[in-house]
């Protein structure tokens, strides 16, 4: 412990000594800020991390997060070197057997996943698992994927010689030195006050694991993260192992097991965890544990005790009982939050802590300096929830579900069971009454198909709503249907400079006349997206904006910041409006049934006032499906009656699976799949629709467009019965040339399709996806699979 003051001034101040802490200071001081400090309210590893597994394994189901999770193996190897410090980083591989032919069919989806991502993996059999684990009872295992670069690491060696590094570079440690406050000025960071004085600083990197929700509400910000209890068996040494051995994943009886001091350590996610109320961890519990729980452990010893015969005679040392911190999706919080400017979160880790560590750290430390992380991670935006998921009952019943999703299989269409009905839509009883089946977006529940009322069965086979979405979709196609898209972010740009404040942030020329739509694409510095959205020019001083659903507390951030100096007023105005998006061939006849005959008279981009049903709208001719219709937004309170005349009118009511299917056939690209901060226009096709110069990221962008070109492509499949889902490696000549971004079934083509990024595309091309280890035939075209002129689709 140091017994240094406490500086005044510093830069950043991070909070919390664990894995994330350490390597967020670390990479600080790497990064230059020699003057950036740790607090930790007991000592270094206190909390979570010093009890952790420490699995690291590199695999993730996006190309980023693995990358950040191979950076994290790179720099654990290499630290020893560096700061003489040695961190017990062993590798050993790691073995995930399948005992289900579905649990096998996610195992292989993984092993293609990690060959896109460059990763060694291998489906072996049964008697290779064997092999590499003698100990387990193999009989009901139908193989494994063997992952030999895996391996596992010391916690509190790792965060030692992370601080020793830090140091060496000027940053400091402060132990015993709890937080009691954040201190904020004109609403951003401006100091925290300590137990051993106040620290003025622009930036604070909070990374207080189980106490990140208490610490995040001083500075008024959601952190919704929640602790639950975490369990593993350790033995004392049992014959048969010796030296050490690779991870044992066994997800389908929920363990992970390996050594331990020549026993065994055994783990596990339960299907539902045990959550610890808020308060019950106080400033006190440091290295502490909870109390054992053999009841609750019991059905996980049963497993246990079938996969290791060997554990019946083996004496247990203990049953250890840790917390870890869970957030509602399974993915931690990594960035600056909406709410209060200078405040950064590297928490919620969601028991992958160690392995995600090291490259999260660095990506905090980079968004810190640099205001971005080092490459995409939107999807572990800390301004990414809903501010419902704050609620403490919501993460206390949501908490324990997510850590048992932890060794789900990963099925299509699988949806989380609790706190749910967070959010309900305008029409939320008309779409129940119809006999919607519901997902939950940002806390919206939202209708993925109609007509099936019981529970899908989990398949990576044809899906039991297939039938429902195809006459969703034939009901687009050949007469009317009525998709909800009300859970759309909505932002009102008010003001003299509206104008001048979007031409300056968005790419399209978004000073079009009144009446007008533009769809743009928003970039950063580098020419990449940040978003992309729809506009509606209301009047001169007037813009309506149509972000994504889950985008709106990031885009409305991100507008606000760029907004200094412009005449203009920002305000969310999502939960005002409901929007209908009424498509296909029957629509003119039943817009114009309904009160709106005026609407058949506008232009394909064009915005204009009606009354449908006696009801004010605004409605824009414009399709994210490919038949011709329009958007109409109304007052939320209006939704019903207007739903009501249109449906009466013969519009057949569609829901988000029908939506994708044609959004895919139609080539349109969508955040977080085909679009991310990696990306340009140049390389999604679009920077045709991009003004020449004076928005934010031109200058970028132009310089992109000669050293890259376009990547994304449909791949349209020949067998009838491959199910694509997305992130499949796509083959071109025996080579990996790309990913998989969006997938479905493709009605209106009558086959299986895909969106894609791959390198250097040739219109036409022969490809093959491999889909859970099975090559499916296909090609690649730049044109849409679908195109309702008849000229999109090749034979």
């Amino acid at each position: 412990m140091t017994e240094s003051p406490l500086p005044s001034q510093v830069s950043t101040v991070v909070i919390g000594g664990g894995i994330m802490g350490a390597s967020t200071l670390y990479h600080l001081a790497q990064m230059g800020v020699s003057d950036a400090v740790l607090l930790e309210r007991n000592q270094l590893t206190s909390g979570t991390t010093w009890h952790s597994a420490a699995q690291v394994r590199a695999l993730r189901h996006s190309r980023n997060l693995t990358r950040m999770i191979q950076y994290s193996v790179d720099l654990y190897a290499r630290l020893e070197a560096e700061t003489g410090q040695n961190v017990g980083w062993i590798r050993k591989g790691s073995l995930s057997i399948a005992t289900t032919p579905d649990r096998a069919t996610h195992v292989r989806r993984q092993e293609a996943l990690a060959h896109a991502f460059g990763l060694s993996a291998h489906w072996i059999s049964p008697g290779e698992a064997l092999e590499r684990w003698p100990l387990m009872n193999g009989e009901d295992v139908l193989g494994a994927v063997w992952s030999p670069d895996d391996g596992r690491v010391s916690p509190s060696d790792v965060c030692a010689a992370l601080v020793k590094g830090a140091k060496a570079r000027g940053a400091r440690l402060f132990e015993n030195t709890g937080v009691t406050g954040i201190l904020t000025e004109r609403g951003r960071i401006s100091g925290v006050e300590t137990n051993r004085g106040t620290i003025h600083c622009d930036a604070i990197a909070l990374c207080a694991g189980l106490w990140s929700h208490e610490l995040g509400a001083m500075a008024g910000t959601d952190v919704p993260a929640l602790a639950c209890e975490h369990f593993y068996l350790l033995t004392k040494p049992v014959e048969g192992i010796t030296g050490n051995m690779p991870t044992l994943s066994d997800h389908d009886a929920h363990l992970y097991i390996r050594d331990d001091s020549g026993g065994l350590l055994v783990g596990c996610f339960e299907p539902m965890g045990k959550p610890i109320a808020p308060g019950l961890l106080d400033e006190s519990f440091a290295f502490g544990l909870l109390p054992e729980d053999w009841d609750h452990f019991e059905p996980m010893m049963l497993n246990a005790l079938h996969r290791l015969p060997a554990l019946e005679t083996a004496e247990v040392k203990m049953l250890l009982n840790g917390p870890e911190s869970f957030t509602p999706d399974g993915m931690f919080m990594l960035g600056e939050v909406a709410e209060t400017p200078g405040l950064f979160l590297g928490c919620g880790m969601n028991s992958v802590g160690i392995a995600s560590g090291g490259g999260a750290g660095m990506n905090l430390a980079h968004a810190i300096v640099h205001g971005r992380t080092a490459y995409d991670l939107s999807e572990a935006d800390a301004k990414r929830f809903a501010p419902q998921f704050n609620s403490l009952d919501h993460l206390m019943a949501r908490a324990p579900e997510i850590l048992g999703t932890h060794y789900e299989i990963a099925y299509p269409g699988r949806q989380l069971k609790t706190a749910r009905n967070l959010r309900p839509l305008p029409l939320d009883a008309e779409h129940r009454a119809a006999g919607a089946h519901m997902g939950q977006f940002y806390g919206w529940e939202r209708p993925l198909y109609f007509g099936k009322t019981t529970e899908p069965a989990m398949t990576f086979a044809r899906p039991d709503w297939f039938e429902s979405v195809r006459a969703e979709v034939m009901a687009a196609h050949e007469h009317a249907a009525l998709f909800d898209a009300s859970p759309f972010g909505k932002i009102e740009v008010k003001g003299a400079g509206a104008c001048a404040f979007l031409q300056h942030v968005a790419a399209a020329n978004m000073d079009r006349t009144p009446g007008s739509a533009i769809y743009t694409a928003l970039l950063n510095e580098r020419g990449t997206y940040e978003s992309d959205l729809t506009a509606h020019r209301i009047a001169p001083d007037h813009y309506r904006l149509f972000t994504g659903t889950a985008a709106i507390k990031r885009d409305l951030a991100w507008l606000t910041r760029h907004s200094t100096g412009f005449d203009v007023t920002l305000t969310d105005s999502t939960e005002d409006y409901a929007v209908l998006a009424l498509m296909g061939p029957d629509a003119a006849r039943i817009i114009a049934e309904t009160g709106a005959p005026e609407l058949n008279d506008l232009g394909y981009f064009k915005v204009g006032p009606a009354h449908i049903a006696g009801k004010h709208v605004r409605a824009v001719r414009m399709s994210y499906v490919g038949e011709a219709g329009w958007e109409i937004t109304c007052k939320a309170e209006n939704a019903a009656p207007i739903y009501h005349a249109l449906t009466a009118a013969g519009a057949k009511p569609a829901g988000l699976y029908a939506q994708t299917s044609m959004r895919i056939e139609k080539g349109f690209a969508a955040m977080g799949h085909e679009l991310d901060g990696d990306l340009s226009p140049v390389e999604t096709g679009m920077i045709g629709m991009a003004k020449k110069t004076g928005f934010l990221g031109a200058e970028a962008l132009a310089k992109r467009a000669e050293t890259h070109a376009r990547t994304l492509v449909t791949i349209l499949l020949d067998d009838q019965n491959a199910q694509p889902l997305g992130h499949e490696p796509v083959y071109a000549r025996g080579q990996i040339i790309g990913q998989t971004t969006s997938a479905a079934y493709g009605y209106r083509i009558d086959r299986p399709l895909a969106l894609a990024h791959v390198r250097n595309p040739i219109d036409g091309a022969v490809i093959e996806l491999d889909i859970a280890g099975t090559r499916f035939a296909g090609h690649m075209q730049f044109a849409p699979a679908f195109d309702p002129t008849g000229k999109g689709i090749r034979p």
